[in-house]
């Protein structure tokens, strides 16, 4: 019989609806029922394509045994961290504190009843295996450690709650804003930089998207290089699916050669961000090809009829970790021509050893196509033609296979990174069809996820849960004026002032910055301020960046107070540790330089021509917006005049040029 976690709607809760154990999700009744019966709880958060949660589902929670035990001791709460990344911040950073290392997925927690943690964990087996206790054996010892040993867990959990507590920043320093964090996270990062394979620090890789955004846009040039080369090497490893398009999640090794094999889609935003704009400073084909592979990707596979984007593809299919993914020599050389193989399997490494389990390979770049040519004695146009055809053949047949699980949940922050690298890669590589798919997505947020008002977190079959978090409104206060700046959309402007106001009045704190969670939130441990970049942007950096901008845009000085009120508060922590906090330097550059305002007005189709060069001379640091004759009600600071030619208006903070009449210009002072 199926148990409580059969009415939500989490595909990750759903996953274990059958399980023997005694699932409540995290909610009144769960909480109320620890209390009343003085038991621990017994926390496990996850998501539905984590690879490590399904295999602690099968080891441990669909084994009577182990269930049985569960039932006995524990209140068991299941909890979708990608629903509920409130609690997943809070009990990660638990997990640091009463553990000294890192956590991850599935993160295992006991808790008092007054939700404190008192002991922490990943991943446990059934049996001891890997120096870890089998999941039976820890659950006991628990349990007598909460009988027998209840003052010392109180002593801990009052340290505990102290520290959470004094995480919080209350209030900046006085000192002024400088450039000078800057400098020395550029300085930092760099050093880090791994010369030969790529990226930054060991195996495993991750993207790490916003320290990349971060020293493109403000790095020397050096850094500049360095994150060239590095998106240069993801793109040709095994990082991006070299026959699906999409980059799965991380390399497990230093070379970006095996990943794990989730396919996530807050990585494939901020990365389409990235590809789009070192193609417009390189001219580079493998950037534009991995762009459009993945942009194709997310319109194949991850697009909802009803507009937006589902959350991730799993690691796993059929129980195997990459299973849909991988090849054997023989399996390519069946399904393609003699002369096909002959290109496809030095390319991809088919002649090398197998660099995937039981014999298989993962497809990479293992020599370039040029070399593959030059071997064969082919130009490189026929070499090309020849790859093009395996990847459709391979493609093909990969279809035919079982397919990853997919997570079909809509969830607002992840979409809003989507719709950003979309609109923006859409501008630079003036692809309309790809601004139409944001602009879907945008559309489908907006009739799915705002309610009178108010934004959810999550969507799923037409029904929005969860109150919104920081992140979801400042990530797609972000998204809505990238999409402004690819085509201007007076709905788009109009809701990006509700998402600021909603900022200012259910997020921010007086002192300064923005709680992750809103004010009329439910009462957690801690109401945190998060300030650090980790997969995902930070969400003060983001609101500050976003808030700061659309100050500019619209003249508006209270979203340029509360964007340097951030910055003070954050400017400590800045000082003292730049480097992890990509998003807040970015911000806080645009707070020292206001960014430079770029109106263009004129009829058609003269207007068409100036906003293609406009986007051409403009770099990210601009904000570009064409607006044609027919728009009227324009907010003041954007109602230049439209003549009955077109003209380009450039401010930069309240200094402004003259009217800008000849294109070549314009182009000009863009460019320089």
């Amino acid at each position: 019989m199926p148990n409580r976690l059969a009415r939500e709607a989490s595909p990750y809760l759903l996953q274990h609806q059958d399980n023997p154990v005694d699932w409540y999700s995290w909610g009144p009744e769960a909480l109320a029922l620890a209390r009343a019966q003085d038991k621990p709880i017994l926390l496990s958060i996850g998501y539905s394509s984590c690879h490590w949660c399904h295999v602690m589902a099968h080891e441990c929670f669909e084994d009577p045994e182990v269930a049985a035990v569960m039932n006995r001791l524990f209140i068991n709460i299941k909890v979708d961290r990608e629903e509920r990344p409130d609690l997943d911040q809070i009990y990660q950073t638990a997990h640091q504190l009463l553990t000294g290392r890192g956590g991850g997925w599935p993160l295992t927690l006991f808790l008092t009843p007054e939700q404190v943690p008192f002991f922490a964990g990943t991943y446990f087996p059934k049996q001891p295996r890997y120096g870890l206790p089998g999941f039976i054996q820890l659950m006991e010892h628990v349990a007598q450690a909460w009988r027998e040993q209840r003052s010392e867990i109180e002593g801990q959990n009052a340290a505990l709650m102290d520290w959470l507590a004094g995480s919080v920043p209350r209030a900046g320093g006085t000192a002024p804003l400088t450039a000078g964090p800057i400098a020395e996270a550029v300085t930092a990062l760099k050093m880090n930089f791994d010369p030969v394979w790529g990226g930054y620090g060991k195996a495993p890789k991750f993207p790490r998207p916003s320290e990349l955004e971060f020293l493109l846009r403000r790095g020397d040039a050096e850094a500049q290089s360095q994150v060239v080369f590095s998106l240069r090497k993801m793109a040709e490893g095994g990082l991006l699916d070299q026959l699906g398009g999409g980059f799965y999640r991380y390399s497990t090794d230093e070379r970006w050669g095996i990943p794990h094999f989730e396919k996530m889609l807050y990585d494939n935003g901020p990365l389409l961000t990235l590809y789009a704009e070192a193609w417009r400073r390189t001219g580079e084909p493998l950037f534009a090809r991995a762009v459009e592979a993945t942009v194709a990707w997310l319109a194949r596979e991850m697009t909802a009829p009803e507009g937006g984007f589902y959350s991730a593809l799993d690691a796993d299919s059929e129980h195997e970790e990459g299973k849909f993914y991988v090849w054997t020599p023989a399996e390519v050389e069946g399904l393609l021509s003699a002369e096909e193989y002959a290109v496809a399997a030095p390319h991809w490494g088919l002649t090398a050893a197998p660099n995937f389990e039981d014999h298989a390979w993962h497809l990479l770049v293992d020599r370039p196509l040029s070399a593959v040519a030059d071997a064969l004695g082919i130009a490189l146009a026929e070499a090309e033609v020849r790859l093009n055809r395996a990847k459709a053949k391979l493609f093909a047949a990969r279809e035919q296979r079982v397919r990853p699980g997919r997570d079909d949940k809509i969830l607002t922050s992840w979409n809003a990174l989507a719709i950003k690298g979309l609109a923006y890669a859409a501008r630079v590589m003036q692809r309309p069809d790809w601004l139409s798919l944001a602009q879907a997505a945008a559309d489908g947020l907006r009739a799915q996820a705002w309610r009178e008002g108010r934004l959810f977190a999550s969507s799923k079959d037409g029904v929005a849960r969860h109150k919104a978090y920081l992140d979801d409104h400042a990530f797609l206060l972000e998204a809505l004026l990238e999409l402004l700046q690819a085509e201007y959309r007076p709905q788009d402007l109009a809701w990006a002032r509700e998402l600021a106001d909603r900022l200012l009045g259910d997020f921010e704190d007086p002192a300064g910055g923005f709680y992750f969670t809103g004010h009329d939130h439910e009462r957690l441990i801690v109401r945190t301020k998060p300030a650090y970049d980790n997969a995902t942007p930070s969400g003060n950096g983001v609101a500050a960046y976003a808030l700061n901008r659309l100050g500019h845009l619209l003249g508006e000085p209270r979203y340029l107070a509360a964007a340097e009120r951030t910055l003070r508060l954050f400017y400590p922590a800045l000082a003292e540790q730049p480097a992890p906090h990509a998003s807040l330097l970015l911000a806080l550059h645009e707070v020292l330089t206001p960014p430079r305002l770029v109106i263009l007005r004129g009829p058609q189709p003269e207007l068409t021509a100036w906003h293609a060069a406009a986007q051409a001379a403009a770099g990210p640091d601009d904000l570009l917006l064409c607006l044609g004759p027919e728009l009227a009600d324009l907010p003041a600071a954007l109602a230049k005049p439209c003549r009955d030619r077109a003209s380009a208006y450039v401010c930069t903070g309240v200094n402004c040029l003259a009217e800008i009449v000849q294109m070549h210009d314009m182009q000009a002072i863009l460019s320089a």
